[in-house]
């Protein structure tokens, strides 16, 4: 009896699964309809910028932080930069690197006011005080050809 009762629920579970549409996940990585996720996420507006090898999505969040999400050719993020007065969730804006992010930083903390990773698959600087945040994260495996990091601002 027990053994029919689990396997209606594994069966119910499977099946509610497969039914529900995957969810594209926010920040670095992400393709640009994520871009689209965090506008609405942050209910800020956004501004695109084209440049010759990716595009640049600003979005201007009502506390005065600006978050700029830089989309490549192929339509994923390569980069984030923000700066303002409040610090946006680096869990969305990193996304799937976030985990990756925490434990560099629990390693290698030096100071409260600034963080820096350098590791071969992320880069992230971040800093600032109380309503004067800025920062920077990229993958450094996905820059476009000749783009370089001084760009990423």
């Amino acid at each position: 009896m027990q053994l029919n009762l689990l396997k209606s629920f594994l069966a119910v579970a499977t099946c509610a699964l497969v039914a529900v549409p995957s969810v594209s996940r926010a920040g670095l990585g992400a393709d640009v309809s994520s871009v689209e996720a965090d506008r609405a996420q942050l209910k800020a507006t956004v501004h695109v910028l084209a440049a010759p090898r990716y595009s640049v999505h600003e979005l201007q969040v009502p506390g005065g932080t600006v978050v700029r999400e830089f989309v490549g050719l192929s339509g994923s993020v390569f980069a984030v930069t923000w700066r303002g007065p409040f610090m946006p969730d680096l869990r969305r804006m990193l996304g799937v690197h976030f985990d990756s992010y925490q434990s560099a930083v629990r390693v290698n903390r030096t100071g409260h006011a600034r963080v820096s990773v350098l590791r071969p698959d992320l880069v992230v600087h971040s800093g600032g005080h109380q309503r004067a945040f800025f920062g920077q994260a990229y993958l450094p495996q996905a820059l476009p050809a000749g783009v370089t990091n001084d760009e990423l601002r």
